[in-house]
C-alpha cells in the first residue's frame, strides 16, 4: 500500500470513527427505559420492548466496531497496518476502504 491509499483508508478511518459514535449516541437515546407510566397499550408496550432490544444489539455492535476502529487507528503508521494477521498477505486497498476495521484478507474472513 503506497502513501497516498494510506492517507485515504486514514480519511475513511476517522470518518468511520464519527459516524460510528453519532449511531452510538443516537442509540443510547433510543435505548432508555420505557417508562412504565406511559399510557401505552400492552401490545404497544410489548412492540417497544422488542424494539429496545434490537436497539440495545445495534448499540452493543456498534460499541465492539468503534473499539476495533480506535485500535486500528492506532497501528495505522505502523509497518504492520493492511497486513493479514492470520496469512500475512497485503490487505486489498477496496476491502480497507471498505471496513477499515478489517485486520484479516477476504480469503481469512471466510
Amino acid at each position: 500500500m503506497d502513501a497516498h491509499e494510506k492517507e485515504k483508508v486514514k480519511i475513511k478511518l476517522i470518518e468511520e470513527i464519527n459516524s460510528t459514535s453519532e449511531k452510538i449516541n443516537k442509540y443510547k437515546e433510543l435505548s432508555k427505559p420505557i417508562a412504565p407510566e406511559n399510557s401505552i397499550g400492552r401490545i404497544s408496550r410489548m412492540d417497544a420492548i422488542n424494539n429496545k432490544s434490537v436497539i440495545e444489539a445495534a448499540l452493543r455492535e456498534s460499541e465492539f466496531k468503534l473499539n476495533q476502529l480506535q485500535k486500528i487507528r492506532s497501528k495505522i503508521d505502523t509497518k504492520d497496518f493492511g497486513i493479514c494477521k492470520s496469512c500475512k498477505s497485503p490487505i486489498p486497498f477496496g476491502r480497507l476502504m471498505i471496513r477499515p476495521e478489517s485486520q484479516l484478507c477476504i480469503n481469512c474472513a471466510q
